[in-house]
């Protein structure tokens, strides 16, 4: 017993110190006792809304500027357009993701494409950029895309749709869905989430946790609080650095399979296209890491958001139904996007559900927004890309609607300034898989739909989101499939 109390002792002096630390940091913030930042702490915002994003979004539609601060947490926010272009582009340099987020990100995504600034983020999208952009790599993901829908995805649907009653979670299926599409187009490693047993994978189930937890790290009142629980290993930080520890022995075990294949090998996955370049195993990881966050997490995400828009208007599916049975089959990368209404249907459901629904960044210098608000230097500065898509000043008095017309102009599909809609991001941060992610959202969709008729299990007026990186509903998407007569 004696040797444990030197233990015992430095750990209740680690928690005093802890304690302290966090009375310290909370006093130095601003003290605020506005109705806003009142109901931000006391949490009574929930008594009227289901979700924080719905809050903020009443809050930034009564606000004259679109533009709102919850003192509190030092952060502004906005749902002014003129304010995005000034962030994203004219001011960039002004506006980087900041140390805050690279060290409560840093564990997970390391120093991933997600998670840096300056020449460190260049080089990467530079990379990324000439890698992604090549007739070869999109004829792959094509490819790939509709492999999986073929063996997977339908097979695996058409099961349910047997079963007559049985529920089956969408979202859950999109989550396995893109994550063997990613982890195939990009490393080549094939991890069978969407077998038609649905397997536990504990890769995936470690993903999601560390996505999760990483997350959360941002909702502690300091980060002293989450730092003190990592440097003692226990709570979140704790299963946070176990599931960690799975998904860095995932990316170690590709990168080692396609060393061992050698540079003779003709592959054409993106982690061999990037290993050509450099031997950096520390780099080569942030990597695997960082491409399996964007293109698992974000896609299906949309995708669920975009099927429960659909099953509340069947006149929408009618429609998208009426222009693709006009096609045989996809054969190309290019032909998919001669959709126009489909290729509506699908930047109108992220307008209203973005997979992402805010975005900051940490202001360099004192600066001023185009809508006269004052920034101050190392303020944290949110554009909110859900709120953006429910404001009358951009979309108008039916911005609450489905309506996938609002994109087309004599039929054919028109995109706004990604300024008013910045779900792909937008300036010099733009998406670099905007176009895979489009052509894999849209074959899902053709291949369901030509199929399958889908309803909800149980009808639900607004979704709830569950803490993440991503936009996830809260209890998955169930639903009940039939075959379309003469459809299979």
């Amino acid at each position: 017993m004696a040797i444990e109390d030197p233990f015992v002792l430095l750990f209740f002096l680690l928690l005093l110190i802890s304690f302290f630390s966090t009375l310290i940091y909370c006093t130095s913030r601003v003290h605020c006792s506005c109705e806003i930042c009142h109901a931000y702490v006391t949490s009574t915002w929930s008594i009227q809304f289901d979700n924080l994003c719905d809050w903020y979004t009443h809050l930034l539609q009564k606000s004259p500027t679109k533009t709102i601060h919850i003192h509190v947490l030092d952060n502004i926010i906005t749902s002014n357009h003129e304010s995005v272009e000034y962030m994203l582009k004219t001011r960039f340099e002004n506006y980087p993701k900041g140390k805050p987020f690279s060290v409560i990100l840093g564990d997970f995504l390391g120093r991933g494409i997600f998670n840096v600034d300056g020449d460190s983020w260049r080089f990467q999208r530079k990379m990324a950029c000439l890698e992604l952009g090549k007739l070869s790599m999109r004829s792959h993901a094509f490819e790939v895309v509709n492999n999986e829908i073929d063996h997977r995805l339908i097979p695996l649907v058409s099961s349910f749709s047997e079963k007559q009653r049985e529920d089956l979670d969408l979202q859950d299926v999109f989550r396995r869905f893109s994550f063997d599409v990613i982890c195939k187009f990009s490393f080549g490693f094939d991890p069978k989430c969407l077998d038609e047993s649905l397997p536990v994978s504990d890769l995936a189930v470690s993903f999601d946790l560390a996505s999760k937890l990483s997350a959360q790290r941002a909702m502690n009142p300091s980060p002293l609080v989450w730092k003190m629980k990592r440097m003692l290993n226990i709570g979140s930080e704790k299963r946070l650095k176990d599931s960690i520890k799975m998904v860095n022995m995932f990316a170690g075990e590709v990168i080692q399979q396609r060393n061992k294949l050698g540079s003779c090998s003709n592959h054409e996955d993106l982690l061999s296209r990037f290993m050509a370049t450099t031997k950096d195993s520390k780099y080569l990881r942030d990597i695997v890491i960082s491409f399996m966050l964007a293109g698992r997490d974000t896609v299906a995400s949309a995708l669920t958001g975009l099927f429960w828009l659909l099953a509340h208007h069947p006149r929408v599916v009618a429609t998208i139904r009426e222009e693709v049975d006009k096609v045989e089959a996809l054969t190309s990368f290019d032909q998919i996007r001669e959709h126009h209404y489909l290729q509506a249907v699908v930047f109108e459901g992220m307008r209203l559900f973005p997979p992402i629904q805010f975005n900051s960044k940490f202001c360099l210098q004192n600066d001023t927004f185009p809508d006269g608000t004052f920034v101050k230097k190392g303020t944290r500065v949110t554009y909110h890309s859900y709120a953006m898509g429910r404001m009358e000043t951009i979309w108008g008095p039916d911005c609450s609607d489905f309506k996938p017309e609002r994109w087309l102009k004599d039929g054919v599909f028109f995109q706004e300034t990604p300024f008013k809609y910045p779900v792909f991001q937008a300036g010099y941060r733009m998406c670099l898989g905007k176009e895979m992610a489009l052509v894999e959202m849209k074959s899902v969709v053709i291949s369901l739909l030509r199929r399958f008729n889908i309803q909800l299990a149980t009808p639900v007026q607004t979704p709830r989101f569950s803490p993440g990186l991503t936009a996830t509903f809260t209890g998955g998407l169930q639903v009940r499939v039939s075959e379309r007569r003469g459809k299979t």
